[in-house]
């Protein structure tokens, strides 16, 4: 398998055989080349579950359609392996990046993310949480010991509201594959998240600007088929050693995010849900703080022992939605009266 990777892969293609390898040395697998073994170990991991109950926009939502963070990162990796198969980049390598870059995210988004990072000392950022994650908190504090370069790119993926294709390549990640799962997911969230926005009735179609929808498509699947093509024709005649995309689409796709961070994430009908998100962190985050972590949860993460910012932080983090508003009902709520 990895002579044909190094027969049939592009000369850009990061590959198997020369990982930089792993943070602990182990045995190679006879079926499998080392990125299969971490997208699968990313896969199987309790966190990636956990994902499917995380918001990705709308706070725990219970429409069947509307995106989590577990179908954010599947939508990501779809788009990304589709470019990289396109530029004959390393599949399993791209998959293990899209699949892990958001383990970090904490319960209700960018909300939780936000008040987490006025709380902890250190600051709290998702990416640098998903790396510690796959390093350190899976296996009850062992970590997923993958490669260096499916971390490097969980480590830098985000991009928040800067360029799509900076000048500057040193914050990127080492490897096209990661670059591309970069790219692919902001494909990815200007795409669903309108699709949400527009299923919430947080926006109307005659809402939409239409330069925007006339430059990238007027539906879902169109605006990201033209996205997508873009970017793998824009990159092969550039001779595919670095990603590329025509100006006149990458304006579209900035113009289309700012449309989406005044029109949605900065509404008071989301607005309002994040502040009500950000109270039920901020105090779950001060009573762990004082109480404690519950023994046996502590345990299985492998952050047993007192409490402190950074264990209470890592045991906040790995909540669900669900699960954060279930153990703040218990802890601050009155329970009803019963009366034999």
């Amino acid at each position: 398998m990895e002579e044909r990777e190094a027969l049939n892969l592009s000369p850009h293609a990061a590959l198997s055989r020369n990982s930089r390898g792993r943070q602990r040395p182990e045995p190679e697998c006879d079926i499998r080349v080392a990125y299969q073994r971490d997208r699968d170990r990313i896969i199987h991991a309790k966190t990636f579950r956990r994902l499917k109950h995380k918001t990705q926009v709308f706070l725990a939502p219970t429409g069947d359609h509307y995106r989590t963070r577990l179908t954010h990162v599947l939508e990501v990796s779809q788009i990304a392996r589709t470019v990289a198969v396109a530029l004959r980049l390393n599949g399993h390598l791209t998959e293990a990046i899209a699949l892990g870059h958001d383990l970090g995210h904490t319960p209700f988004g960018h909300a939780g993310e936000a008040v987490l990072n006025k709380l902890h000392p250190g600051g709290f950022r998702h990416y640098e949480q998903s790396l510690r994650v796959v390093e350190l908190l899976e296996n009850k504090g062992d970590g997923l010991n993958l490669t260096f370069e499916v971390r490097d790119g969980i480590l830098k993926h985000s991009k928040g509201r800067s360029e799509i294709l900076p000048d500057d390549i040193t914050e990127l990640p080492i490897t096209l594959e990661g670059r591309v799962v970069r790219v692919a997911d902001i494909i990815a969230y200007v795409n669903h998240d309108l699709d949400d926005a527009l299923r919430a009735g947080v926006l109307r179609e005659e809402m939409l600007p239409n330069d925007i929808l006339d430059r990238l498509g007027r539906t879902n699947s169109k605006r990201v088929g033209t996205m997508v093509r873009d970017l793998i024709y824009s990159t092969l005649a550039a001779g595919g050693e670095r990603l590329t995309m025509s100006p006149e689409i990458l304006a579209a796709i900035t113009d289309l995010r700012a449309f989406l961070y005044k029109n949605v994430y900065e509404t008071n009908q989301v607005h309002n849900d994040f502040i009500k998100a950000m109270k039920i962190i901020r105090e779950l985050y001060e009573y762990f703080l004082e109480k404690g972590l519950p023994s046996d949860i502590a345990s299985n993460m492998g952050i047993a022992g007192p409490p402190d910012h950074r264990k209470v932080c890592d045991f906040i983090a790995g909540m669900t939605d669900r699960y954060a508003i279930d153990i703040y009902t218990d802890i601050f709520l009155p329970k009803p009266w019963g009366v034999l």
